[in-house]
């Protein structure tokens, strides 16, 4: 069964980068600009992880992570910040939101090959 990642930046290029790697490795992927259009490609779908960036306009990451935790279909889901931000108050609002782990960018490949592993749902 092939696992199926939502990825939500605003950068396009930063979204094809992740395409490539993880659709080379084939995983599944869903692609959002922001939280909102992130929320709204949820709709119930089954996604084994999450990948989002904190700075996104209409809809920042962490609203958007908070926002996810009040679906029930979505409560549980894994996700992982993809982000420039280094803040360390930014980093405990997201662990305490429920975010698993924190990347910054720019990524590297067998990095976010190994977090997408380690924290993919069954």
């Amino acid at each position: 069964m092939t696992k199926t990642i939502m990825l939500v930046d605003d950068s396009d290029s930063l979204r094809h980068l992740v395409r490539i790697v993880l659709e080379g490795e084939g995983y599944g992927l869903i692609e959002a600009c922001d939280g909102c259009d992130a929320l709204s490609k949820l709709n119930g779908r089954k996604v084994h992880l999450i990948i989002s960036d904190i700075n996104m306009p209409n809809m920042d990451g962490l609203t958007f992570v908070k926002a996810v935790r009040n679906l029930p279909d979505h409560k549980f889901a894994p996700i992982i910040m993809l982000t420039t931000n280094h803040h360390e108050a930014s980093r405990k609002e997201a662990r305490e939101a429920g975010v698993k782990a924190w990347m910054v960018k720019p990524f590297d490949k067998l990095q976010l090959l190994e977090m997408v592993s380690r924290f993919a749902m069954p």
